[in-house]
């Protein structure tokens, strides 16, 4: 299993519209982050600064960031690009975080 982590910026006076829009995710979405491998997901927002940090547990290699080739994630990101900082093609701008330390 491996922990991926990256952060990306949500703009301005959108936490709640954020927060509503994941709360009802697509269960085609949801199914295929799981058939992906991704077994955990969790986003925490740093409301002083805007940045959303991102933490997923990923069987396989790939997290939910490398899946923006299908239509579904396409889609999504489209439907998100109102809310937070993203790429031309919709994706959201991400910086994959580097793990510096780990306990268990």
């Amino acid at each position: 299993m491996e922990r991926k982590a990256f952060k990306m910026h949500l703009n301005e006076g959108q936490k709640e519209e954020y927060k509503k829009r994941h709360a009802e995710i697509w269960p085609e979405l949801k199914q295929l982050l799981k058939d992906a491998g991704v077994s955990e997901y969790s986003i925490f927002l740093d409301e002083d600064t805007n940045t959303l940090f991102a933490f997923q547990k990923v069987a396989g290699g790939e997290g939910s960031q490398d899946l923006g080739k299908t239509d579904i994630v396409q889609k999504w990101w489209s439907y998100m690009s109102t809310l937070m900082r993203t790429n031309e093609d919709n994706s959201p701008v991400s910086v994959e975080l580097e793990e510096v330390f780990y306990m268990q």
